[in-house]
């Protein structure tokens, strides 16, 4: 390899150093791009290896970051973030939660189905992991330990269902992904669909059989309330509102009726107008919502910075060709290729964020990825897929932390780790599913568009 090459090496690694040495990603990613600018000049000037970036490079980041704040795509960002907020202050998911409980509470393991069942709706109205990890945990928790469920029965669901808002669209990170892919958004959405479906429909397999199999991970329910058609009538005056928001959003963008950010945006009116409806937009409820709102989107921006200098500076030593021919010369064809890419996302996984590894490795691989012929959306969807499992994988599983955090005292990390296994793998077995059979993440956007 060139000096140039090794360098861009050298900043990969300093760039995972500096992620786990804690301090914020934004800040390392800026930082790391300046460091090696520095670096790359010294070495070209006293050295007389050839770098390819200087000072004057490096500004070239001005004009990508006045492209990326013209990028319409992102302001769907903001709203559907404020979206999420409002439904999860609404009181919507207590109130599912009550009423679901009572539908199933016949079902061995009724209680973890109507986690599954709320956590559905959630991830298809927040695309927010913190905030549908910390709803489902301290509405669904409580009442599973105190039906005498399995601690780790009942961490593993919560952490679990918790993090399909990552993947169902209206997904954040399919619109990063987008984003950085320079892909529509509608494509990933559609893509996405029927993969995350078949995730939840893995979840909610795994948690009536195994009950049945094992019944002492989750004890048939000594009283149930009977089903009639007064609760019939609860729970879907709960649903409604809720299914209602979700279908417009996503309809009006499957439907070619809106793009995306026009969809956000009546995404985020309709959240706030069921929230009010609902009587829940007084005290400091609207003022939190708007807040934690600015919060999230200023994060965001924030890496979406420090990554473009990133990006910019890596490309410059040459990072995405050394990444390209590395691949490429790998002796598994391109089937194989794919699966080394996923293999090494599932493991970075464990030590880095989804934001990180979508930001800096997605870019860097999908160009690879469509070369060798493969359709985008598919291998897009199936990364994120993979990436999903990074929510859950310790030492960096943030749903893990989530949980912990609002938990009762006897759910223990060890406790939590087990709990996750099985999900993890029904991850890992619906990703080899989508692999097999693309058509699971290219039949609605080939029906949806002609394509």
């Amino acid at each position: 390899m060139s000096v140039r090459e090794w360098l861009a090496v050298a900043m990969f690694l300093a760039f995972v150093v500096g992620i786990l040495s804690g301090f914020p990603v934004a800040w390392v990613l800026g930082g790391v791009a300046v460091l090696f600018t520095a670096i790359a000049i010294v070495v070209e000037r006293d050295l007389g290896h050839f770098t390819g970036v200087d000072w004057s490079y490096a500004s070239l980041v001005a004009d990508r970051l006045w492209d990326l704040m013209d990028n319409w795509v992102l302001v769907a960002l903001p709203m559907f973030v404020c979206m999420g907020l409002l439904l999860d202050r609404s009181g919507i998911a207590a109130d599912l939660m009550r009423d679901l409980s009572r539908l199933f509470g016949r079902l061995r393991g009724g209680l973890a189905v109507t986690v599954a069942l709320i956590g559905v709706v959630l991830a298809a109205s927040t695309g927010v992991i913190g905030a549908s990890v910390v709803l489902l945990a301290l509405l669904g928790l409580p009442p599973m330990l105190e039906a005498r469920y399995s601690p780790t029965y009942a961490a593993g669901t919560v952490c679990a269902i918790g993090t399909l808002g990552i993947l169902i669209p209206p997904s954040i990170m399919l619109v990063l992904m987008a984003d950085r892919l320079a892909m529509p958004v509608g494509d990933l959405f559609l893509g996405a669909l029927v993969p995350g479906l078949l995730l939840a429909a893995l979840y909610l397999a795994y948690l009536v059989v195994w009950p049945w199999l094992r019944p002492s991970v989750a004890p048939a329910p000594e009283t149930a309330t009977p089903v009639d058609l007064a609760l019939a009538w609860c729970v879907l005056r709960d649903v409604l509102p809720a299914a209602g928001l979700v279908l417009a959003v996503l309809g009006s963008i499957f439907l070619g009726i809106a793009t995306p950010t026009e969809a956000s945006g009546v995404g985020a009116l309709g959240a706030l107008v069921l929230a009010g409806f609902r009587g829940r937009l007084g005290g400091t409820v609207l003022r939190d919502v708007l807040r934690e709102t600015t919060l999230t989107t200023g994060y965001l921006f924030g890496i979406f910075v420090g990554a473009s200098a990133f990006a910019l500076v890596l490309r410059g030593l040459g990072g995405d060709e050394l990444i390209a021919r590395a691949l490429l010369d790998l002796p598994f064809g391109p089937d194989g290729v794919v699966v080394s890419i996923l293999l090494v996302t599932f493991l970075l996984g464990f030590f880095l964020d989804w934001i990180e590894i979508t930001f800096i490795v997605l870019p860097l691989v999908a160009p690879v990825v469509e070369a060798l012929g493969f359709d985008l959306v598919w291998f897009t969807v199936l990364f994120a897929v993979c990436l999903q499992t990074s929510f859950l994988t310790p030492p960096v599983g943030f749903a893990l932390f989530y949980v912990k955090g609002v938990a009762p005292p006897e759910i223990d990390v060890r406790t939590l780790y087990v709990g996750i296994l099985p999900f993890v793998g029904l991850q890992l077995l619906g990703l080899a599913l989508i692999f097999c059979w693309p058509e699971l993440a290219t039949w609605l956007p080939s029906r949806a568009y002609g394509r």
